[in-house]
Formats: C-alpha cells, sequence, structure tokens
C-alpha cells in the first residue's frame, strides 16, 4: 500500500484534491489509531470520539493547502503533531475553565503512557516542554512527537527523518532527559 499512497500524496501536494480524498479513505483507520492512542491519554480533557479527532486534525491539514509529504510515514508523524495540537488547545481551553487543582507528573515511558490519563495541567506542560525542547533540539523534539504520539517505531521514525536508528535511539534518549527535567520543575 506504501506506493499507491505516496504517488497519492505526491498528487495531493499538488493540489488534486480527488488524491488527498483518496488518501484520508487509505489512511483512516491508521488516522483513528493514532487519535485513539491521543484520546486515551486526555479522556478528563475531551469527550471528543477518535472520529471528530481525525476528521478535525484533517481538516487542519486541509487548511494548509499545497503540503507536501514524503511518505505515508511523513503523512502520519504530521497528522500526530496536528491531533497534539488539537489536543493541546482542547487542554488549554479546559484549564481556562477551571480553578486550582493538583498537577499530576506525565511519565515519558511510552509503555506506562498508555496507562496514563492527561490531566489538562500536563499536556500543557508537556508541550511547553516540547516547544522548548524544539529550540534546544529540534530533531529531537521531532521523535519525542512520532514515538509517544504517533506510536512510530524507532526504524521508521530512522526512515522518515533520514538518520540512522542509533541517531533516533540517542536524540530519544537525551530527548526524555531533558523532558524529566523540565517536566519537575
Amino acid at each position: 500500500m506504501e506506493a499507491p499512497v505516496t504517488s497519492l500524496l505526491h498528487d495531493a501536494g499538488r493540489g488534486d484534491a480527488a488524491a488527498a480524498e483518496r488518501v484520508f479513505e487509505l489512511l483512516y483507520r491508521e488516522l483513528q489509531g493514532l487519535a485513539r492512542a491521543r484520546l486515551a491519554r486526555a479522556p478528563r480533557v475531551t469527550a471528543a470520539d477518535t472520529g471528530a479527532l481525525v476528521h478535525e486534525c484533517w481538516m487542519r491539514m486541509q487548511t494548509l493547502g499545497g503540503q507536501h509529504f514524503a511518505d505515508r510515514t511523513h503523512f502520519l508523524a504530521y497528522a500526530a503533531r496536528a491531533m497534539r495540537s488539537i489536543v493541546t488547545d482542547m487542554a488549554r481551553r479546559h484549564a481556562a475553565e477551571r480553578r486550582g487543582g493538583d498537577v499530576e507528573h506525565l511519565t515519558l515511558d511510552t509503555s506506562a503512557a498508555n496507562a496514563v490519563a492527561d490531566a489538562p495541567e500536563d499536556l500543557l506542560a508537556l508541550d511547553d516542554a516540547l516547544e522548548a525542547l524544539t529550540r534546544l533540539d529540534a530533531r529531537a523534539a521531532r521523535v519525542v512527537e512520532m514515538r509517544f504520539f504517533a506510536g512510530l517505531a524507532e526504524a521508521e521514525i530512522a526512515t522518515a527523518l533520514a538518520v540512522s536508528l542509533r541517531t533516533v535511539q540517542r536524540d530519544w534518549e537525551r530527548a526524555r532527559a531533558f523532558l524529566t527535567l523540565a517536566l519537575k520543575h
């Protein structure tokens, strides 16, 4: 399925609306998986379902227009970033409505992350920490997004970023250390 999706992504990047819609159809289940994983960590933030998050993500991606994706992995990584942005926006709105409350610390261990329900404050703190990491090491921040939010394997991330597997592993280690310190303060 990779070759047809890649071809359709290139056509969509050149403005072919039918190709963009076909990409959406072909990758809808994978997008739902990303949304499901993202919402599993944020049930107290929003009552949105996976379909709503996927469609909101798709609408945001469409408003950018002319977006070029090299392949399925790049597309899904970008979709994960868009979903992160949507859920973070929801968390900001939710936090603005709340007064007080204890802040829970968010773990960056991806195996434990699926069992943790992010409070709005956790999501906002993580977003702020990722922004700080982006300013210091943009590639390491992309590795976090692709691994933590998109659930991509290290080999897929290495391919998407055109770096070695070991580079992705080192970036992940550095990013985890940075974010762990940033989230403790």
